[in-house]
């Protein structure tokens, strides 16, 4: 099933999610579902509070790239994070250019770090502990961010987002055109 994703405004994406264990009722198929959305709307990641449920779950896809050869590798590399948790930053901060599925039509450079250590279960309730780094860790730390009620413009500087106003507030209002479905932001 296609989730509809919630845009930047709407008060879900302003709570901190709360953790779930192995009893969330039908775990498995949201899942399933929350990749199949993401997938659809062409992101790398995604997490519950983007589909409106303020719960600790991420879904993160994408096809890792090989620089010998300049080309995408299959299959796509999976991870589904259940209540993650940043251990330790790593490394040292650096610029990549970001976007959001609730944010569209925006681009800018965040700063982040370059590697992760990260506690998190998947989706068999196996729990993992490891340093990431990479792409998996900058979609990791935007998706967290999620969890925690950030959106990637959080991380802008003041003059950033007040040239952005406009954009961020066509959003707000739903005058912004997806090739995904996307929820009305309550009143």
């Amino acid at each position: 099933m296609l989730y509809p994703i919630i845009g930047y405004g709407h008060p879900t994406l302003r709570k901190q999610a709360q953790p779930i264990d192995k009893d969330y009722p039908g775990l498995d198929q949201l899942i399933a579902d929350m990749y199949e959305t993401m997938y659809n709307a062409d992101g790398v990641g995604l997490a519950a509070p983007q589909i409106d449920l303020s719960i600790q779950l991420v879904v993160i896809g994408f096809r890792p790239y090989d620089e010998k050869t300049d080309t995408y590798l299959e299959p796509a590399e999976e991870h589904t994070l259940i209540n993650p948790e940043i251990l330790e930053f790593i490394g040292e901060k650096q610029y990549f250019n970001e976007g959001c599925l609730s944010i569209p039509d925006i681009h800018e450079d965040v700063l982040r770090h370059e590697g992760i250590r990260l506690r998190w279960y998947d989706e068999k309730w196996q729990i993992h502990e490891e340093e990431i780094h990479g792409m998996f860790a900058r979609v990791a730390q935007h998706e967290i961010d999620h969890l925690k009620g950030k959106v990637f413009t959080d991380h802008l500087s003041t003059i950033r987002k007040t040239m952005l106003k406009r954009k961020l507030n066509d959003v707000i209002c739903g005058r912004v055109r997806t090739a995904y479905r996307m929820k009305p932001n309550k009143k």
